[in-house]
């Protein structure tokens, strides 16, 4: 079987980290007797300044066909005097609700090697092993009414959070499959003490867990204590399910536990076509320069051989690459910032830090014996 890969480079970094994570989907691929057809499309600002908006219907259309969908970052401030409907994060959210990518997974590991990278202390961090599972097609992000008016003179700017029963079962069930995979924990975060659509989450929430996971352990957090927990106790999240706008926030707050934005991954599911990308953004001040940290989109890649291609013995090779990498000292520098510069290995470039992986990966073990990795297997 051949597998078609739709790939989205988009803007600033994106182009540059996708062709790194390029080159180890190759390798992997290679290594472990894959087919695959790998296509490019245009999206965000390179789509505006080529067809005129952010998600051209052939962009649409190829990933709907192809069976993953990999894309880089998209925005930057040549774009952002545009009108709303031609944002270039437009483009996400269309792809996000065309495609039903109701899940958003964002794992959470942080490396050994990586903790004099974090701000934190190393005894708050030893263990940390968790997933954001974020509910990505409802709430602020996709509520109506939402728009700026005029109201008695003045402008007024307004969204609307909502979610219906189905759509918290059907994210809370994705969390607690999860847990049973993992370490069998369920932290759901909402702010029930004050809004109404959080009320409904927590209710929903509970009634799952009571009608088909009591084997799992639930807890409910308000958003600004969690905030505040995955600081102080981090190790102690398995897996957290939250709304759209909380799982955006929380999970960018978790990055800084593994010493950087640019190591964490995302896989978006729940519809035909899954949806990787790193969760950082498109950087435009470091474009072009080579000094991006790749490693995001390439742990991305490890979770679309493992969700989309359902192979995990080649996932797992990859993210042992990854480890070994890091583990041999080697960094780019936004994983210096913070380090013990006597400490530290050898500073990459973009390029350098996909090169090293490969490396990693040709000398991973065969194929047919390496370990696998069943605490972070698919579950969509």
């Amino acid at each position: 079987m051949t597998w078609n890969i739709a790939v989205l480079p988009g803007d600033g970094i994106g182009p540059e980290v996708t062709t790194q994570a390029l080159r180890v989907l190759r390798a992997a691929a290679e290594r472990h007797g894959i087919e695959l057809t790998i296509s490019e499309a245009l999206v965000g600002g390179a789509a505006i300044d080529a067809v005129g908006e952010p998600l051209p219907e052939a962009t649409l259309t190829l990933c709907k066909r192809s069976d993953a969908v990999l894309l880089g970052a998209v925005g930057g401030p040549k774009w952002d005097g545009l009108p709303g409907h031609l944002r270039p994060e437009r483009a996400l959210l269309g792809l996000r609700k065309e495609l039903g990518l109701f899940a958003n997974l964002r794992p959470v590991t942080v490396h050994p090697a990586l903790m004099a990278a974090s701000t934190l202390k190393p005894e708050a961090l030893r263990g940390v092993d968790l997933v954001v599972v974020r509910e990505l097609i409802g709430g602020l992000y996709f509520g109506e009414p939402a728009g700026i008016e005029m109201r008695d003179g003045e402008e007024v700017g307004f969204n609307t959070a909502i979610y219906s029963t189905s759509e918290v079962t059907r994210i809370a069930r994705v969390a607690f499959d999860l847990a049973r995979l993992r370490r069998k924990k369920v932290t759901s975060v909402d702010k029930a003490n004050v809004l109404a659509v959080s009320q409904l989450w927590r209710k929903v929430v509970t009634a799952v867990h009571a009608a088909e996971y009591a084997d799992v352990e639930l807890e409910h957090l308000y958003v600004d204590n969690a905030a505040m927990q995955l600081i102080r106790r981090p190790a102690d999240f398995d897996v957290i399910v939250t709304g759209n706008l909380f799982g955006d926030i929380l999970s960018d707050e978790a990055a800084m536990l593994t010493g950087s934005i640019g190591m964490l991954p995302s896989a978006s599911l729940g519809g035909s076509v899954a949806l990787y990308e790193p969760i950082h953004g498109s950087a435009p001040d470091i474009a072009g320069l080579g000094l991006a940290n790749p490693l995001a989109t390439i742990a991305s890649v490890a979770m679309l051989l493992r969700h989309s291609l359902r192979a995990e013995a080649a996932a797992s090779s990859v993210e042992r690459a990854i480890s070994a990498v890091l583990d041999a000292g080697y960094r780019t520098g936004d994983l210096l910032i913070g380090a013990d510069p006597a400490g530290a290995g050898a500073r990459l470039s973009t390029s350098e830090m996909g090169s090293r992986v490969i490396e990693q990966l040709a000398a991973d073990p065969d194929p047919a014996t390496a370990p696998t990795d069943p605490i972070h297997a698919s579950v969509v």
